[in-house]
């Protein structure tokens, strides 16, 4: 081979080289945004049995809560909602996987915001006294002398028992089913339970009137991302903010979780 032709070689394996740099450099910057404008869909983590916030319905369709978040972030991407059921265990897995783009219902905690990151909270979650409203309750003070239901070694149970005087009757129970049945019964007068469970009670009880007497402790649910992704959380942070703005998340806080929407309750 000649120099000339050897000095040739060399250059097109630079350049060939360079082009491969560029293209990783381009890889490497690429985001979830960019990939899921090119895919034309986002993928959004949900669990798919957890009404009020998602569930089946009588057409087998999922709806909820969360279905009307992510289908609003989607049109505001202007792409497809392709929905991905995941459990407690699998979800963030499936999020720094990046088999979902974004994680519905996820609670804040510490040890999770070393895996992922956390977008606006969107959902109310709380644990709230519920009676029927034949029954004067405003506060804690009000709880001495009245029986109360509560789900055994829950958080509700901790904060009920935390908050209730020493007079008030807890009757601790197994599971929710049997703490629903002891309040529509009238085995007790109270029952404290958390929001998405409260919800079904207030929509399903016209008899009883049972209604949401106050909170005993606020826990939003916020949006799950991967970490890195700020186009992707300034474009979920901004879609909630316009649902808040533009009423959309009260009305769904209405048809879901049978309550106007506190924004208060959103607020860690």
């Amino acid at each position: 081979m000649t120099l000339h032709m050897k000095l040739k070689s060399s250059i097109a394996a630079v350049l060939m080289l360079g082009a491969t740099g560029l293209g990783l450099t381009s890889q490497a910057n690429a985001d979830a945004i960019d990939d899921i404008t090119k895919a034309g869909a986002i993928n959004v983590g949900i669990f798919s049995d957890f009404p009020p916030f998602s569930s089946a319905s009588a057409d087998m369709s999922i709806k909820g809560y969360d279905i009307d978040v992510a289908q609003y972030i989607a049109d505001s991407l202007k792409v497809k909602l392709n929905l991905v059921s995941v459990t407690g265990q699998n979800r963030i897995p499936y999020l720094t996987d990046k088999r979902v783009d974004i994680l519905m219902s996820v609670g804040y905690s510490k040890e999770r915001e070393e895996v992922i990151d956390f977008a606006a909270a969107y959902a109310p979650y709380y644990i709230a006294v519920i009676g029927p409203a034949a029954l004067a309750v405003k506060g804690k003070e009000d709880l001495a002398d009245k029986s109360i239901a509560v789900n055994r070694g829950t958080l509700e149970d901790t904060s009920l028992t935390e908050a209730a005087p020493a007079s008030a009757d807890i009757k601790r129970f197994d599971n929710y089913n049997s703490v629903i049945q002891a309040f529509i019964s009238g085995q007790t007068q109270l029952m404290v339970v958390g929001n998405d469970v409260g919800a079904q009670v207030l929509a399903k009880q016209d008899a009883l009137k049972p209604e949401q007497k106050f909170q005993l402790l606020t826990s939003p649910s916020h949006i799950g991302l991967n970490k890195k992704e700020d186009r992707l959380k300034t474009a979920v942070n901004d879609a909630v903010a316009k649902m808040l703005a533009d009423g959309k998340l009260d009305e769904s806080s209405k048809a879901w979780l049978k309550t106007p929407l506190n924004p208060d309750n959103l607020k860690d």
